[in-house]
């Protein structure tokens, strides 16, 4: 059995998914909002499955977090969450079912099941708490979010994080197994403009990835960090890290700290979680940037 990707299909999303594609089968790719509004996201992935020949099941999910809200990153990404330096997604009409009852499917046959989480976790929180009889049946989530020490959307809050803390609070409360693979694991792998220029890759990758580069570069930054492909890479290659058990927790109603993650591992006996506690940065990146190499 393949694994599932829950996602808000910006570009580092992608990049994640060729990154794991190398390794295991897609099971199936669900749509949240994040990155951009949930319409925009599902263009997204219309346009990646159009031009890269996607065959697996692509459904839609959440456009707003479980109380409501609809935070995005599109002022740091752009309109289409996928900045570029040229070449783009081709835009493609994008209607997919609905994401609850292929999720729901899906892990009525699995056992162990493995998903990959590259946005906010609204989707999975839906899941769990509208059929609580299927939470036991996820081995792992792996999910780009958190921030052991500081934020990136705010001084304490990661972005997924941020956008629906609720629902990283229902998964940790349905003791749903969760391995957080936050920013300060994230910046440890880090791309600059001399890996886009020797890029082997196809010129909407390689415009793709300058686009990405240069929010960093905007920002009086050399390199920018892969986030979501770090996550695809501590899935598929977990020997080049090395993991820790962790308490998380997640504040919900700070004025200045909602959706911080907080990590606490004095106890290891309340550990609810897992966080990176190492990893082979080189090597990930290298994966990372192959795996755009690979792509036709």
């Amino acid at each position: 059995m393949g694994i599932w990707v829950d996602t808000d299909m910006g570009v580092d999303d992608l990049f994640a998914i060729f990154l794991v594609r190398r390794y295991l089968a897609i099971d199936g790719i669900s749509l949240v909002f994040g990155n951009a509004p949930l319409d925009r996201v599902c263009r997204n992935a219309a346009g990646a499955r159009d031009r890269f020949g996607w065959t697996m099941p692509i459904v839609a999910g959440a456009d707003r977090a479980l109380l409501g809200g609809a935070e995005t990153a599109q002022r740091i990404l752009g309109e289409s969450g996928m900045p570029s330096r040229g070449e783009r997604l081709p835009e493609c009409r994008a209607i997919f079912e609905a994401a609850q009852p292929a999720l729901a499917a899906w892990l009525e046959r699995a056992v162990d099941a493995r998903i990959l989480a590259l946005g906010p976790l609204a989707n999975l929180a839906i899941l769990v708490l509208h059929r609580p009889d299927l939470a036991g049946r996820i081995g792992e989530v792996v999910w780009m979010g958190g921030g052991v020490t500081r934020g990136n959307h705010t001084a304490s809050a990661e972005f997924n994080a941020l956008a629906d803390p609720e629902a990283l609070a229902v998964l940790l409360a349905r003791e749903v197994p969760l391995t957080m693979i936050d920013l300060d694991a994230c910046r440890q792998v880090e791309i600059t403009e001399d890996d886009v220029r020797s890029l082997a890759a196809p010129p909407l990758i390689r415009d793709l990835l300058g686009g990405y580069l240069d929010i960093a570069l905007t920002r009086g930054r050399t390199g920018m960090a892969l986030y979501d492909p770090v996550a695809a890479a501590a899935l598929a290659c977990p020997e080049l890290f090395t993991f820790a058990a962790a308490r998380i927790d997640v504040e919900l109603a700070g004025r200045h700290t909602r959706g911080r993650t907080v990590v606490d591992q004095r106890d290891p006996a309340a550990a609810n979680a897992r966080i990176v506690d190492s990893l082979d940065a080189a090597t990930v990146k290298s994966l990372c940037l192959s795996a755009l190499e690979d792509v036709c």
